[in-house]
């Protein structure tokens, strides 16, 4: 099983901190974003040489900084988006993996959590997400990718549904063991099969699909996904508010 780091993207609403580094080597309580989650990641059992990082904007900084990591580069990082910057990894994923955002902070217990649910697909979910929204002038609770769920198996997952209904965000954090990576990659050949330079869901082009547009078409086909939960230890860094508040976040979590 391999770990997935979909660190492509410039982040442009960083504005000046991603001028000569990537995202996810902005700092954050004085490290980068990275070193966050390559400690997660590690608390979960995945070494460095375990690591995939899909790279793109400033891969250059990212190899410099981090020689140790695998790299697969995004060509079309400036023109697509989330889920297809994961299938740039696509060689990588058959086996099982864990995939996580490259702009975030989150708890180390949970990628262990993550590996050892029994079950195919599973999301991390913050059910305390709410809080990080207070006074989040650039980021709406209308942009959090809420789920819904009953008990720990997953029913919905989309920005559209009602925060007062929602059971938590997903931290874009998720385990796939070898036949979920399988679910995972027949549902997104229909679905590029379908929709390729069309528009998929919610008036995104597959192109620019997030990660929740396929996981939100596969339960709606009658997949079964599950979550384990952090009450509170996950934060998105961004924009330069986020930045300013992370400090504040991380220690009242």
């Amino acid at each position: 099983m391999k770990a997935i780091v979909i660190g492509a993207g410039r982040g442009s609403r960083l504005e000046h901190e991603t001028d000569v580094v990537p995202k996810a080597l902005v700092p954050v309580m004085g490290r980068p974003i990275l070193d966050f989650i390559l400690e997660a990641l590690e608390s979960g059992g995945f070494r460095r040489r375990d690591v995939i990082f899909v790279a793109g904007y400033r891969a250059d900084v990212a190899r410099a900084r981090y020689p140790d990591l695998n790299y697969v580069i995004n060509a079309g990082w400036e023109t697509n988006n989330i889920l297809l910057s994961l299938l740039t990894a696509r060689e990588h994923l058959a086996g099982g993996f864990v995939s996580t955002y490259a702009d975030i902070v989150y708890e180390p217990a949970i990628v262990g959590e993550l590996v050892r649910s029994p079950h195919p697909i599973v999301l991390g979910c913050d059910t305390r997400w709410r809080r990080r929204y207070v006074d989040r002038s650039r980021h709406p609770e209308t942009d959090a990718e809420k789920l819904r769920a009953d008990g720990s198996r997953i029913t919905e997952i989309s920005r559209r549904i009602p925060s007062e209904r929602a059971s938590g965000e997903f931290i874009g954090v998720m385990k796939l063991d070898a036949i979920g990576a399988a679910q995972f990659l027949g549902a997104f050949d229909r679905a590029r099969a379908a929709h390729a330079g069309r528009v998929f869901r919610e008036g995104r082009t597959f192109e620019r699909a997030y990660l929740i547009d396929l996981l939100a078409d596969m339960l709606e086909q009658g997949a079964e996904m599950h979550r384990v939960n952090t009450p509170g230890g996950y934060m998105e860094l961004d924009t330069l508010e986020d930045l300013a508040a992370a400090e504040r976040w991380w220690n009242s979590r």
